[in-house]
C-alpha cells in the first residue's frame, strides 16, 4: 500500500544572515498510525548532510512526535477528513518546526505543567510539557491551532 504522506522539499536562497534556507513541508492525515513514519521522514530530511548530535536527533524526534500526536488527537479529534500541516525551516543554525491542525485551537497558557504529584495521573499536558522542556523556543498562533518549535543545532 502506498503511503498517504506527501513530501515536498523546497530550497530557496534567503537574503540576510540566515543564508540558505531549506523548507520541508508535509501534509499528514489525522491518523496516529502515520506519526512514526512522519517523524522518521522529517528527521531524515531535517538532519540530512550533517552528523547531528544524538541529543539534537532525540529532541527533534520527541517534539515532532508529541506535536503531531497532539494535533491529531486534541486538534483534529482523529477526524479522518482532516489533515495536519507540518513545515520545517532549516538553516545552518536551527531547525524550526511548524505543526498546524484544522481544529478550533486552545489556550496553551491554561495547560499546567504536570509536575505536581496530583497532576501525574492527569491524562493531558505531558506532551506539551516535554515540548517546552526540549525545544529552545515554543510559540503558538493566536488561535492556538499551530505550534512553532525551534531547536538550535549547536
Amino acid at each position: 500500500m502506498a503511503s498517504p504522506l506527501r513530501l515536498c522539499v523546497r530550497r530557496a536562497p534567503v537574503t540576510g544572515p540566515a543564508g540558505l534556507l531549506v523548507e520541508v513541508s508535509l501534509r499528514v492525515p489525522s491518523d496516529l498510525g502515520c506519526v512514526e513514519e512522519t517523524v522518521d521522514l522529517v528527521t531524515r530530511h531535517c538532519l540530512a548532510g550533517e552528523a547531528p548530535s544524538s541529543r539534537l536527533r532525540f529532541r527533534l524526534r520527541v517534539v515532532l512526535a508529541e506535536a503531531l500526536a497532539n494535533a491529531i488527537i486534541a486538534g483534529n479529534g482523529e477526524d479522518p477528513s482532516k489533515w495536519v500541516e507540518l513545515r520545517a525551516e532549516l538553516t545552518d543554525e536551527l531547525v524550526r518546526i511548524h505543526v498546524t491542525d484544522q481544529g478550533p485551537g486552545f489556550d496553551h497558557t491554561a495547560i499546567p505543567a504536570p509536575i505536581r504529584p496530583e497532576d501525574l495521573e492527569c491524562c493531558s499536558g505531558r506532551g506539551l510539557f516535554l515540548i517546552r522542556q526540549l525545544a529552545d523556543e515554543v510559540r503558538f498562533n493566536e488561535k492556538g491551532n499551530s505550534i512553532c518549535m525551534t531547536l538550535r543545532r549547536r
